[in-house]
């Protein structure tokens, strides 16, 4: 069988289906923007470049509501060549969603953490309207998702759930049950499976000195994750006023929120690394905007969480976890010292310790990655057993994939059965990529 994997090139987006396609044994083929050739030979794969088939800026979350038509061209011009039986993709990629109709391919989706869209049942109790919010994201979603189809040139569809068309083969979502509002049920057709963690490995150097530098400082250290700030204000005067003559030290990742402006006097270093978890275990606490992969990364470490949403899913999965019980909130706008200060006091003080501990275990012991490779295997099954004998109708050859193999763990550093040569320099963080491939190096 041969696997497609087309997800957004930004690393929130692309580690965890790298993660998924590491645990199928299975001819895996990602499709990604140059900049992230590097990572991808790393994970042990040889990269697919984008560029090449059309998808210039299409595979950049930068730019999602914009490129689904360039997006559907790419993927379906990749999946030909690769004689693709089945796809990966991300949430919000809504070309991939396309090319897998059109090329009548399953494809699976990865989502975020919790599920962002309205819930099958229950859930009309949430607080602050937060279930009129998931109806008016999912209207946008579609809205963007035909505006796609639009362009690309396809017909419109009639659908017996709204939803369909953006869960593909299934959505499964990398949280924990817990992370859903009380009472609420799914959708048909998307799961948890837990986190799918992947990343490259640390720089020995760089993670040295940071090392010795938070040692000499002798605070405890807050590791800070931000997002994008959606045109909101910027969480760098809060910062500041925090970890200025206060008991906490910072690492700041910058990832997508512009650039950074600590304060001389500010116990602060910025870095912009491709990896975190080793700077989550150096820390002992996570403070993040709330999008996933921070989240579940300081949860799978047992780190107590401060949330500061500013916009998108970041209000949902913040709550999320404050409701749970594993986050404490964090003033994200400028005002005294004393604000911040205490969150992160609450947080570091060991309330959440319990709680932060049963979430915690309950994530490293879920499926993640090896549950998602086993939903890509049976959903390409399933699509080939739906008409035994039928012509073959997606874009490998009848048969390619008869008998095909259930996933599982593999080897370290063993992506696939098929050898392949990784073509493609050291990974280039998207700051210094060509402009035309977005700028946004953070994810979910």
């Amino acid at each position: 069988m041969n696997v497609l994997l087309c997800p957004f090139s930004d690393a929130g987006y692309l580690y965890p289906a790298l993660a998924v396609g590491r645990r199928l044994r299975h001819a895996v083929f990602p499709l990604v923007r140059p900049g992230a050739a590097g990572v991808v030979g790393e994970a042990g794969f040889a990269a697919l470049d984008a560029h090449e088939y059309g998808g210039a800026r299409a595979f950049s979350v930068a730019w999602w509501g914009e490129t689904g038509a360039a997006q559907y061209r790419a993927v379906v011009r990749a999946a030909r060549e690769v004689r693709a039986d089945a796809l990966v993709t991300s949430i919000l990629c809504h070309g991939a969603l396309l090319a897998a109709e059109a090329l009548d391919l399953p494809v699976v989706v990865l989502g975020f953490a919790a599920h962002l869209w309205t819930y099958g049942r229950g859930g009309e109790g949430e607080r602050h309207g937060r279930a009129a919010m998931r109806e008016q994201r999912l209207l946008e979603l579609l809205r963007r998702y035909e505006l796609a189809r639009e362009r690309a040139g396809l017909p419109p569809r009639r659908d017996r759930r709204r939803d369909l068309p953006l869960i593909g083969s299934g959505l499964l979502l990398r949280g924990d049950p817990a992370l859903e509002h009380p009472g609420a049920e799914l959708p048909e057709g998307v799961r948890h499976v837990g986190p799918c963690p992947w990343e490259p490995a640390a720089d020995p150097a760089a993670l040295h000195w940071l090392t010795a530098r938070v040692r000499r400082i002798g605070k405890p250290v807050v590791y800070v994750h931000l997002g994008r700030v959606f045109g909101g204000e910027s969480m760098w005067p809060r910062l500041n006023t925090t970890f200025t003559g206060g008991p906490f030290q910072a690492v700041v990742e910058r990832g997508r929120s512009g650039e950074p402006r600590p304060a001389p006097v500010a116990d602060v270093v910025v870095v912009r690394e491709p990896w975190m978890g080793p700077l989550i275990e150096l820390s002992d606490l996570v403070l993040t905007n709330g999008t996933s992969s921070p989240v579940l990364a300081a949860l799978m470490r047992e780190k107590p969480l401060a949330v500061a949403p500013i916009g998108s899913e970041q209000p949902l999965l913040s709550e999320a976890c404050v409701r749970a019980g594993v986050a404490v909130g964090f003033p994200p706008g400028p005002g005294p010292a004393g604000d911040g200060v205490a969150a992160l006091g609450t947080a570091y003080a060991g309330g959440l310790g319990e709680r932060v501990r049963a979430l915690g275990a309950r994530l490293n012991a879920s499926g993640g990655a090896a549950a998602a490779a086993d939903a890509v295997v049976a959903a390409a099954s399933s699509e080939r057993a739906v008409a035994p004998g039928a012509a073959h109708t997606g874009a490998g050859p009848p048969g390619a994939a008869s008998g095909a193999a259930s996933s599982g763990a593999v080897p370290t550093g063993v992506a696939s059965t098929v050898p392949v040569p990784v073509r493609g320099g050291a990974w280039t963080p998207a700051l210094d990529a060509p402009v035309d491939v977005g700028t946004g190096r953070g994810g979910p």
